[in-house]
């Protein structure tokens, strides 16, 4: 089964990806904030990232720039699901391995997660 971490700090997002991505055979664990992502990262090995780029105490950014920095963190697939826009999105972000870069607001969790499975499947 693969595994996926979804860091979102809005819960009624993070819980409706949480039951899409159950009904498609993955194992799911979600985080509020970077913190609590990098440490989720670390311990629950995910094969895919959701991350959102604004949450309180550390924001996407910065937990994916230290995720990289990490010898079990360079090759997780990472995508950015935000509703900030790729112009908005902090300059460098795309520098740091990013498989896709998604809009909230564009996707339904069906589009997301065909997304994810075809990320996993290259």
């Amino acid at each position: 089964m693969p595994k996926i971490a979804i860091v979102e700090d809005d819960t009624a997002i993070s819980q409706m990806y949480r039951i899409k991505f159950e009904a498609e055979g993955f194992t799911v664990e979600t985080a509020e904030n970077g913190i609590l992502g990098l440490k989720l990262a670390e311990e629950f090995k995910p094969d895919v990232i959701l991350l959102d780029l604004m949450m309180p105490e550390m924001g996407g950014f910065e937990m994916l720039t230290e995720l990289r920095k990490t010898a079990w963190g360079k090759t997780i697939v990472v995508i950015i699901l935000t509703n900030m826009g790729e112009q908005e999105a902090p300059a460098g972000v795309k520098d740091l391995n990013v498989a896709d870069f998604i809009l909230k607001a564009d996707m339904t969790p069906r589009q997301v997660a065909e997304i994810v499975k075809a990320q996993l499947a290259a």
